[in-house]
């Protein structure tokens, strides 16, 4: 198998998913040889996709994936070796941190740069679901616990937190818009000023800012070429699925189909 290890690390050299492969294929790779299971750190989407693309190299392994509730964006993955008769243990816990609303308004960012600013890694808590008067944080439950002995603020707000329940915790219900539009080709730049209603250079500078990702990567560069398929995500804004490329129109241009989703 360590031909299969070198070919996958090779093949995410030089992208954004390269520290995240080494990772998954020495979790795969000793799976292999225990012939139990090993869980993940969590993982964004791009994350889970290299995930799988690493277990389809590895015929024995089958891989199972949790964040807590239905339809989380952010996972763990369990690489489970098919000699393996239990149930893999993911280990998650749910913390919900309080404020007052009436003074204070706390967004995404400022919970996750508060968490950070705790020495918090970003692999070891899952999504973040913001409420107007909390935050319900998904985390490992060792983690957890850091987070309930030591998280007391926000900002300048100071903070409340409990254990949480998955329970509560609705599925995620995205809303979805569907875009037709045309475009004067198909550069990135030109499909995410359609998808989310922005000029194209507002669109550089978000790019400058590393604001947009392109299948869960940064992207470099504004003039990279999308096609049918690819999903362009823009922090705060959600993201779009490119869902269909249509013919081009009598004056050049190309028709486009997108979905937002928000």
């Amino acid at each position: 198998m360590a031909a299969d290890r070198e070919k996958i690390i090779r093949y995410y050299k030089g992208t954004e998913g390269a520290e995240t492969a080494v990772k998954l294929v020495d979790l795969a790779e000793a799976v292999n040889k225990s012939r139990k299971f090993k869980t993940s750190f969590f993982l964004d989407p791009y994350g889970c996709e290299i995930a799988e693309t690493i277990a389809a190299n590895y015929p024995a392994l089958k891989l199972v994936f949790d964040g807590g509730y239905p339809g989380a964006e952010r996972q763990k993955a369990a690489f489970v070796h098919e000699d393996f008769l239990g149930t893999p243990s993911f280990d998650l816990t749910v913390v919900k941190a309080s404020w007052n609303a009436q003074f204070y308004h706390i967004a995404h960012r400022d919970v996750l740069g508060s968490l950070i600013g705790l020495g918090i890694d970003r692999g070891q808590i899952g999504d973040l679901l913001i409420k107007a008067d909390h935050v319900k944080i998904i985390a490992d439950v060792k983690m957890g616990e850091f987070i309930l002995q030591n998280y007391t603020q926000i900002g300048s707000s100071a903070i409340t937190t409990e254990v949480g329940r998955f329970s509560d915790i609705e599925a995620r219900e995205e809303r979805c818009k569907e875009i037709k539009a045309t475009v004067a080709s198909l550069r990135v730049d030109s499909i995410a000023a359609a998808g989310f209603g922005s000029s194209r250079s507002k669109i550089v500078s978000d790019i400058e800012a590393d604001k947009l990702k392109l299948n869960w990567q940064s992207v470099k560069s504004s003039s990279h070429m999308v096609k049918e398929g690819d999903i362009i995500s823009m922090r705060g804004r959600g993201r779009i699925e490119v869902a269909e490329v249509r013919g081009q129109t009598k004056k050049g241009r190309t028709g486009i189909l997108l979905r937002r989703y928000i």
